[in-house]
């Protein structure tokens, strides 16, 4: 019997990210302007390029931070809460849009928005419990979907349905 909270597996593709993005991008725009971004790694990366073409951001800054806790060795690091922070950001975001991939629920959103808390704290795909986190998402999943990023997948052959059968 399997342990794992999600039950629903969601695929997105380099277009849809991409489209979202975009999406996010006309939201911010009408609340600028913009000093620069902070994009949360690794998941906001992706988004934060597409949005900074977007809006004409050449300033992009990065909060460094892991749930998982999992160390490249070497690598030196501070614990908040039970998060890893590699690299955090000076100032207290004003003007600044952070951006990430995903809220889900909403711990590391919480230790990075006490962090920049002048910040406007943008996702493009968010969960109910992360939701209340941030200031705006393009796309709610359920809280049991596990969303499968573009950078995560390869292409390869996919089993017709009716062969999974036998």
């Amino acid at each position: 019997m399997s342990t794992s909270p999600y039950n629903k597996d969601f695929p997105i593709s380099w277009e849809e990210l991409h489209r979202n993005a975009r999406a996010l991008a006309w939201r911010l725009l009408e609340k600028g302007p913009w000093q620069g971004i902070i994009a949360i790694t690794r998941g906001g990366l992706v988004p934060a390029a597409i949005i900074a073409r977007e809006l004409d951001i050449r300033l992009i800054d990065t909060i460094c931070i892991s749930s998982y806790g999992q160390l490249s060795v070497g690598t030196e690091a501070n614990m908040v809460g039970d998060h890893v922070l590699l690299k955090g950001f000076e100032g207290d975001g004003e003007g600044y849009i952070l951006v990430d991939d995903l809220v889900d629920t909403g711990g590391t959103a919480r230790v990075v928005r006490e962090m920049v808390p002048k910040a406007t704290f943008a996702t493009i795909y968010a969960k109910p419990a992360g939701k209340p986190t941030v200031d705006m998402y393009i796309t709610e999943v359920s809280q049991d979907t596990w969303i499968r990023f573009p950078w995560d997948m390869a292409q390869t052959f996919a089993t017709p349905i009716a062969d999974l059968e036998h």
